[in-house]
């Protein structure tokens, strides 16, 4: 039977990228994002690409919306193999001195309730299938702090804390825990989100860097983790564009 991979944040960015991969992969994906109609043009280009997918609507920030996730997967066409949880994102540049809390809610709520929720309930399917992947999404920002960044480190270094704590829980069973870990990505809306719509903004991060990193170059790395041998757990992958050596320390030409 084919196996299922779920991609939650799958309506944009390095969510939609990755679920493009893993159908080109052999997987059915669930598409699983809030904005149904990007679900609905994603489903589509995967189809016409020659894979197959499921849209399904889901607010990971919702523990009524995950459940209704975890519903489609009990209905999917084969075993639930692969979760990529991916849905997250950045709110302000603030020092924490002036930090808006609604913004440090909804970071936390988002990258680390959501893949909490998720897991929870999509776990039973992933051991049951004998062979199951939890890949998080996470990010360099949950290893090193930055001035104006305590909101977005802080989430993603309690990201990276449940990463390395699930994997110490599940030793023993069929569930391997991947961590996927990226710098500068350059995508059409994680700067946007973060800076309230502010395009300039969003353009100055990547002002001077020739190559970031794009969705395509992170979905790559999800679908080579994932399709390794059952036996083989990348623990934590971290990749930026050779213009970032560190967090604090990127190639800019003039």
């Amino acid at each position: 039977m084919t196996s299922v991979a779920i991609v939650t944040g799958a309506s944009s960015g390095i969510g939609a990228a990755t679920a493009r991969r893993l159908a080109a992969e052999g997987f059915h994906v669930l598409a699983a994002a809030r904005r149904t109609d990007r679900l609905a043009a994603l489903v589509a280009q995967i189809e016409a690409a020659g894979g197959t997918a499921t849209a399904v609507a889901c607010d990971v920030t919702s523990d009524e919306s995950v459940a209704g996730l975890a519903a489609a997967a009990e209905a999917a066409p084969g075993p639930v193999t692969l979760l990529v949880n991916n849905a997250g994102g950045a709110r302000g540049l603030d020092p924490v001195e002036t930090a808006d809390v609604g913004d440090w809610q909804w970071m936390y709520d988002v990258n680390v309730l959501g893949t909490l929720r998720v897991t929870k309930a999509l776990l039973p399917a992933l051991e049951r299938s004998g062979a199951g992947t939890i890949v998080i999404v996470s990010s360099t920002a949950g290893h090193v702090v930055y001035e104006g960044g305590g909101g977005y480190t802080a989430a993603k270094h309690a990201q990276t804390a449940v990463a390395g704590t699930l994997r110490l829980e599940l030793c023993g069973r069929p569930v391997r825990v991947i961590e996927i870990d990226p710098g500068m990505v350059k995508t059409e809306e994680f700067g946007l989100v973060r800076f309230d719509g502010d395009a300039d903004r969003a353009e100055a991060v990547y002002a001077g860097v020739a190559e970031p990193l794009v969705a395509d170059d992170v979905a790559d790395c999800v679908a080579w983790c994932a399709t390794r041998p059952h036996h083989v757990n990348v623990d934590r992958l971290v990749l930026r564009p050779l213009a970032q050596a560190a967090q604090h320390k990127v190639h800019r030409t003039s």
